[in-house]
């Protein structure tokens, strides 16, 4: 009975201290490592709305300089191989567009996951209203 004893003794295993305190180191690493994920998804996608928006800044200035003139945003997007770049979010919201009453100008305007770094307001009519720190960042016309 002795000897079994010794053996057990020489191949003890973890204690349930231990054992807690490992568990709870993973814990926190797991919590930390899916907030800085979460973080880096949102910058992500705010990333690809300003390149989506510049996209569409530049297909609206081709389109005016083959036409001299703005048109309705549908008809303005028809230039889009493929059709105009949509949010990059599931269930985002979709990307506004406004052309003013005479097709003098256009706002095209994205939804920012961080709301305290877009340039505008929104826009109305063809107008952007630009408002440093908001929710929106928004392109207009360059003509």
């Amino acid at each position: 009975m002795m000897n079994f004893r010794k053996k057990l003794q020489k191949f003890g295993g973890f204690t349930l201290l231990e054992i807690l305190v490992v568990i709870s180191i993973i814990g926190i690493l797991i919590a930390i490592g899916s907030a800085a994920f979460t973080t880096a998804q949102k910058k992500g996608r705010d990333a690809r709305r300003r390149a989506d928006m510049k996209q569409y800044q530049n297909a609206f200035e081709q389109y005016y300089s083959e036409n001299d003139a703005y048109n309705s945003c549908t008809n303005m997007e028809a230039g889009f191989v493929g059709g105009p770049p949509a949010d990059p979010k599931p269930g985002g919201t979709a990307y506004s567009c406004t052309v003013s009453a005479l097709n003098a100008g256009y706002c095209v305007c994205a939804t920012l996951d961080f709301t305290t770094t877009g340039n505008a307001s929104g826009g109305g009519a063809g107008v952007c209203t630009f408002v440093a720190n908001s929710t929106k960042f928004c392109v207009q016309n360059l003509q």
